[in-house]
């Protein structure tokens, strides 16, 4: 069975973001999930399908065209971090999980490394008692990091503290550029098998979608289930 990436920090220089804290006041909208959160949990949309400042369900793949919103324009250092990045650059937003605020445990369908998508988490202010679990590990991130997370994986987020906890986060397209930082960085991996169920279930909400990339999601899915059902 395939071992993926389950978390890494990444070897990524990340320019000084505080400046985002300038914004706390601009228009930060509730995040549109609210069946998976429980108090408060904002954003800030920077970079969007065509750059408009309203929070909707993203495609990962930017077939829509992304762009900046207005946003983007306050923020140089966000600009000078996604120049760094030398892969395509989707969806980039701040969340704040307000103090005492949780984010349920869920996934979200094949945000992965291994499927050609990065979620990658910029902390920007955060405290001791954020405690991010993926796969039921707790991840520390910590201010001036770059981390990725398998969003495909079950993760849950608690602000236990006292301030809020605000992140940077940008949805990328995996190249041979990211492969690169990949592989420099140190890595958390798991063995993980398929919920048939659940696995079949995507593969229909796939292909009910009818685009070519969501096709080709559903048949690799489908692969891969296949060779685990023969394994057993």
């Amino acid at each position: 069975m395939d071992e993926i990436i389950g978390f890494a920090r990444l070897p990524v220089i990340v320019p000084d973001l505080t400046n985002v804290l300038d914004f706390l006041n601009d228009n930060w909208q509730p995040h549109f999930n609210t069946r998976d959160y429980e108090g408060r949990w904002e954003v800030l949309p920077l970079r969007t399908p065509g750059g408009k400042d309203t929070i909707i369900p993203e495609p990962i793949n930017g077939e829509d065209g992304f762009a900046d919103t207005p946003y983007m324009q306050k923020m140089p250092a966000v600009k000078q971090l996604v120049d760094i990045l030398k892969c395509p650059v989707g969806s980039v937003r701040l969340l704040n999980l307000k103090a005492g605020a949780i984010i349920k445990e869920h996934r979200d369908i094949e945000l992965a490394f291994e499927s050609g998508y990065a979620r990658l988490h910029f902390p920007v202010q955060t405290n001791d008692e954020v405690e991010f679990y993926v796969n039921n590990i707790r991840v520390i991130m910590l201010s001036g990091q770059c981390w990725y997370i398998n969003a495909n994986m079950p993760h849950r987020v608690s602000n236990l503290g006292n301030t809020d906890r605000i992140h940077l986060v940008m949805d990328v397209e995996v190249n041979d550029w990211l492969k690169g930082v990949f592989e420099a960085s140190k890595k958390t991996t798991f063995k993980q098998r398929l919920d048939p169920v659940q696995t079949r279930q995507m593969i229909k909400a796939f292909r009910e979608m009818q685009s070519e990339h969501t096709n080709r999601m559903a048949d690799d899915l489908e692969l891969k289930l296949l060779a685990q059902e023969n394994d057993d």
